[in-house]
């Protein structure tokens, strides 16, 4: 925790940051860096403001992959099942069963790599709003990368019931095709 120093946490009466600087000091600057940033997701901050930019690309990244898989495991498996209600029996299995292998296969990866890491918690602030809250001076950057808390608990439950019911349907349909 060598590199805490180069961070700062600002409590402000609306906000709970933590600020990770881009000070480099010695060889192992970045993993310093990365450091900080678990430091800061594990002490479960608000908002957590990223100055160097390689750990603000690569958190932004992974967090955009991991919404990107949430969204298509609803998605898909949405569609799954839906097929049997809109497209004729024949052609329902075409598009559901794909659907649902989809679904399955995107919930279940998101389950092993990012359900439990704690940056799932945290989504990537677009619009900049956290960081006109902050007192001028704050940063060294202009391009920070901010993330923010997010409660995702009802969003998680919604992916999990969808994905559990392309796989009852999945199982039903393939059980059906292998009888007949």
């Amino acid at each position: 925790m060598a590199g805490l120093e180069a961070a700062e946490r600002l409590s402000l009466p609306h906000m709970d940051c933590y600020v990770i600087h881009e000070v480099y000091d010695g060889d192992f600057s970045q993993e310093q860096f990365e450091a900080e940033l678990d430091a800061a997701l594990e002490h479960q901050y608000q908002c957590i403001v990223i100055e160097p930019a390689r750990l603000g690309d690569e958190t932004a990244r992974w967090i955009s992959v991991g919404n990107c898989l949430l969204r298509t495991s609803v998605i898909t498996g949405t569609v799954c099942l839906l097929s049997p209600l809109s497209l004729p029996p024949n052609f329902a299995y075409y598009m559901g069963l794909p659907a649902g292998a989809l679904s399955i296969a995107c919930a279940a990866l998101y389950g092993v790599s990012w359900q439990s890491d704690p940056c799932c918690h945290y989504q990537v602030d677009q619009g900049g709003r956290r960081l006109a809250l902050l007192p001028p001076g704050t940063l060294r950057t202009s391009s920070p990368v901010v993330l923010v808390r997010r409660e995702n608990t009802q969003r998680k439950r919604l992916h999990n019931v969808i994905a559990m019911s392309a796989l009852a349907y999945c199982v039903q349909k393939l059980f059906e095709l292998c009888t007949n």
